[in-house]
């Protein structure tokens, strides 16, 4: 009678937020994008068609795999590496070049971003790596070890992504931090960290100029995009001028229903509608606290931590690109921000993170 009883639970708290992001963003992405699709495809439904297709197919993979043993997953992390390692190589030498960064692989009419599928390949990967080296984890040299792997896909996805290596990175330190009992050689792991971070700026002349304009926007004609979020940010004032009703979004901001979309989301919805969806990221980064400090083995715990330093580390780059607090990046808000391959592996990844919760009641 008893097992009769038991239930299968899954975070639903977590389940609700995400939902609630991805029916937000698709709303948000037709008021942001209708006007750009209607003049540049005469469809104003164009984009939210697209994302829409994508989202779907997420919605379906993320309960597929919410309903699998995430242990399953581990025979294959592996090969998920080296596929991804595989991509970011293919990217460099036979990648489509769009708005100057060459990021995306075209299969026939269907294109995507190798680097979405390594964020989530990395997370599972590290995971397997740091559950088997657990109890050396005390040891430099273990560090070392299982940082190691990382490097060479942080450096091919960073050759065209410096946004989304940073992300990487991000993703490898907490999972060490979190299995490792000592924390004095984070230091050196954080001075790694701004070496390679000073290697990259100083390869492309390009990254430099980024820095230049990030100062001062004002007096560069790549500083326009900059510019005109900032004025949407400021327009919109506390209750903002109300949904679909933006200005800037009407070929002021140049494609605003990419990494922009934050500062017409401020300017449509104000401070307080801004802060909500904010509100939302923060309720979704606690329910992977508590998944990852509930999980019943360490290789779940380090699941959940990973897709939790994932949200967290790109969210907060997203809305520093958008306010200019930080130079320009090219980084998407997480399920808002037009882009089918983000939003299916996000979503995906959110099933492997389900599955980790997924708990015997």
């Amino acid at each position: 009678m008893e097992r009769l009883a038991k239930k299968r639970y899954y975070d639903y708290t977590m389940l609700i937020v995400v939902l609630l992001l991805v029916i937000i963003g698709l709303i948000l992405l037709y008021s942001t994008s209708a006007y750009n699709g209607q003049v540049k495809f005469r469809d104003s439904f164009y984009y939210l068609k697209k994302q829409g297709f994508a989202t779907a197919l997420g919605i379906v993979g993320m309960f597929v795999m919410a309903g699998i043993d995430y242990h399953k997953w581990v025979p294959f992390a592996n090969l998920g590496y080296i596929t991804a390692l595989l991509l970011s190589v293919a990217v460099m030498f036979v990648g489509d070049e769009y708005n100057g960064s060459k990021r995306w692989l075209s299969l026939g009419p269907v294109s995507f971003q190798p680097s979405e599928f390594a964020k989530v390949a990395v997370i599972l990967f590290l995971a397997c790596v740091v559950t088997k080296n657990a109890k050396k984890m005390d040891k430099v040299s273990t560090l070392i070890k299982v940082m190691i792997p990382v490097l060479p896909i942080v450096g091919l996805v960073g050759a065209s992504n410096l946004s989304t290596a940073i992300i990487i990175l991000g993703i490898a330190a907490v999972l060490i931090f979190v299995a490792s009992p000592k924390y004095a050689q984070f230091l050196w792991m954080a001075a790694v960290g701004v070496g390679f971070m000073v290697v990259f700026l100083a390869l492309e002349s390009y990254r430099l100029e980024r820095l230049a304009i990030w100062r001062n926007p004002e007096k560069y004609e790549k500083g326009y995009q900059t510019l005109q979020g900032l004025y949407a940010i400021g327009s919109g004032g506390l209750f903002g001028r109300g949904l679909g009703e933006s200005v800037q979004k009407l070929g002021f901001l140049p494609e605003a229903q990419n990494d922009m979309i934050f500062s017409i989301i401020c300017e449509e919805l104000g401070l307080v509608g801004a802060g909500l969806i904010v509100l939302l990221f923060l309720i979704l980064i606690w329910r992977f606290f508590v998944i990852a400090t509930k999980a019943k083995d360490l290789l779940g715990a380090l699941i959940a931590s990973g897709a939790m330093a994932h949200i967290m580390i790109q969210v907060i780059l997203n809305i520093a690109v958008v306010t200019n607090s930080i130079p320009n990046t090219g980084i998407t808000l997480p399920f808002i921000s037009y882009g089918g391959t983000s939003v299916l592996f996000l979503l995906l990844e959110m099933g492997l993170v389900l599955s980790v919760s997924n708990l015997v009641k």
